[in-house]
């Protein structure tokens, strides 16, 4: 009995709880529905708020999504568009107009060189107004078209992940997804690789990407902000050459007033007892040394100069950079030299050669090339240029150029009177070089030269296909039983592919076109990754490591190469057209309207 009286008198108790709590819920129903109905016309005005986010940089998070006033979001999307719109994945508001301001609408004469006209001859002032189609120049060959486009995509990979991950910096690591700060231009952000790429982007018709690179420039770019040593020669063949192909291409004066700005930060490094320059020079101080490890300044890089100054002097109107790069030529022409041979090295104080080493790959290289395209960048009027071209490479085929006990050829370097049995992968550039002297002008070198440039591109060649990636070695001696090959790091190098290219325009030979097509594969699948591209560590193995650089010169030079190999002789034509050791094409003086000269030439000196 005591139990149920004890339940009887609970159950009533949760009955009442129960009534009171259905009470308070109605209410609460009631009170939600009201709301619901007051705050209806409200939400209409609040959808574009929380339904349009603010846009974001590539790269970073979205940005804080509580703002509460259409005028502020607006501001804001606003301010973003136009100090940031060349990275985002969308195009900036009024698009139209700044194609026009970038990319006017191409004239008549123009869609003509579109599908592979002679540009036309233009008077100086009507130059300024013309530019390079951008993209066109298709190949009639259905492969080779289909070539074409993959090179192209391949390129826009590099460059998507370079701004996803690493943009403004110089390069990129697809690795780790960030930029790399070991390269030669350390942690100053110049943005090297959007520089080195845009010529590309340009010529393979990446519109978008080519705006996103161009306004970087313009907005971003500023070389009085660099505090550490730059090396003169990267600066230049990388930066310089990059602004003046660009300024060539379109005439856009920004490209010019960027490459003088950075030229006249590397003259102090001219301030020589004999004007030879050192290697590094502070753009912020003024102060220049050379390496610590080298006996004297580089030859390669005091020799690659001359095209980008020249060039400079020509479109400036100021005389000053072409006398700087003659005076190292009168120096390195009257200079002794033994057996014919340029040392790698040279005093820039006393005027005299430092160790005894000789080069046609690293040190030496782009020395020897500079001597012929001078010559061809002059319209063939620098005889100079070409006569110590000619005499340089005659001696060096009697000194250094030797064949394998398989018939391979190949070019030793020369240390102290002493061959050493390799070659270097920097020395298959010179399978073109000997190519073009050949080709440009007819002689009793001509047959000599072809011959070996061939032969050295064939060598290169087997580089690549007796490793098991498919991609040559850095470099790769010669025993005493036949040839053999080592070296093992591939760093994304340009130079085999540069020789195929011309070779190519040439020659016609289909074989060029098949192995250049062999690198594109090897690429594909030995050095692309999810985030872009990697040089790998050892070619011979069957899984080697990536070393998680993405070069700039790979966006700059390789893909470039690769891409004309497919592409029509039209596009960038070699008679028309230099290309940098960097392979920046710069124009050729008349023979290429493009060329651009100063209406009128200052004798004032802005340094």
């Amino acid at each position: 009995m005591t139990r149920i009286g004890i339940i009887g008198r609970k159950c009533n108790l949760h009955y009442r709880r129960k009534c009171l709590i259905r009470l308070v819920l109605a209410i609460l129903c009631l009170l939600c529905l009201g709301g619901t109905f007051l705050l209806s016309k409200q939400f209409q005005k609040a959808v574009p708020e929380i339904f349009v986010p603010a846009a974001y940089l590539a790269g970073h998070q979205p940005l804080d999504k509580s703002r509460h006033f259409l005028k502020d979001q607006q501001k804001l999307e606003a301010k973003i568009k136009e100090e940031f719109y060349e990275i985002l994945d969308q195009p900036p508001l009024k698009r139209s107009q700044l194609i026009d301001e970038i990319l006017p609408q191409q004239s008549d004469d123009n869609d003509q060189q579109q599908q592979g006209a002679a540009p036309p001859h233009l008077d100086n002032k009507s130059v300024g107004n013309i530019k390079l189609p951008l993209g066109g120049h298709a190949d009639n060959d259905v492969g080779a078209e289909k070539r074409r486009k993959k090179i192209k995509e391949m390129m826009k990979h590099a460059w998507h992940n370079y701004k996803r991950y690493a943009w403004g910096e110089n390069e990129l690591r697809p690795l780790a997804k960030r930029g790399h700060t070991d390269s030669v231009f350390g942690t100053s952000k110049l943005g090297a690789t959007i520089i080195d790429s845009l010529d590309t982007l340009y010529i393979m018709g990446l519109e978008t990407e080519y705006k996103e690179g161009r306004n970087w420039i313009k907005r971003e770019f500023n070389f009085d902000t660099v505090i550490r040593e730059l090396s003169v020669f990267e600066t230049n063949i990388r930066l310089v050459g990059g602004f003046l192909t660009m300024y060539a291409f379109t005439g856009d004066s920004i490209y010019k007033e960027k490459a003088q700005s950075v030229v006249d930060k590397l003259l102090p490094a001219f301030n020589t007892s004999t004007g030879i320059p050192h290697s590094l020079v502070n753009p912020k101080t003024g102060e220049s040394w050379n390496y610590g490890w080298a006996s004297g300044s580089i030859l390669a890089e005091i020799g690659s100069l001359h095209l980008e100054f020249s060039y400079l002097s020509d479109i400036t109107g100021n005389p000053l950079y072409r006398e700087k790069v003659q005076i190292i030529r009168q120096i390195l022409k009257k200079i002794k030299k033994p057996n014919g041979l340029y040392r790698n090295y040279i005093n820039p104080i006393t005027g005299k050669w430092g160790e005894n080493h000789v080069s046609l790959g690293a040190l030496g290289d782009s020395f020897y090339e500079y001597l012929l395209k001078a010559w061809l960048q002059s319209g063939q009027t620098d005889e100079e240029a070409r006569q110590m071209f000619d005499n340089a490479m005659l001696a060096i085929i009697k000194h250094m150029v030797r064949t394998s006990h398989n018939g391979l050829t190949y070019v030793s370097n020369l240390v102290y009177e002493r061959l050493e049995e390799k070659m270097e992968h920097f020395v298959c550039f010179a399978g073109g070089i000997f190519a073009l002297a050949a080709k440009s002008r007819q002689d009793e070198n001509s047959a000599k030269f072809m011959e070996i440039g061939e032969s050295i591109t064939n060598t290169c060649h087997e580089s690549y296909v007796r490793s098991f990636t498919g991609l040559g070695p850095d470099s790769f001696p010669f025993g005493q039983s036949g040839e053999y090959f080592e070296g093992k790091n591939y760093l994304l190098r340009p130079e085999t592919v540069e020789s195929y290219f011309v070779l190519w325009r040439l020659t016609h030979n289909q074989k060029y076109r098949d192995w250049g097509w062999d690198v594109v594969l090897a690429l594909e699948k030995y050095c692309r990754t999810a985030y872009g591209y990697s040089g790998i560590r050892d070619v011979y193995q069957k899984h080697p490591q990536k070393d998680d650089v993405q070069q700039s010169f790979f966006l700059a030079e390789t893909l470039k190469y690769l891409y004309l190999l497919f592409s029509k002789d039209t596009l960038l034509p070699l008679n028309e057209w230099v290309f940098n050791t960097e392979a920046h094409p710069l124009p050729i003086k008349d023979a290429n309207v493009y060329y651009r000269p100063a209406l009128s030439v200052s004798c004032q000196s802005k340094i």
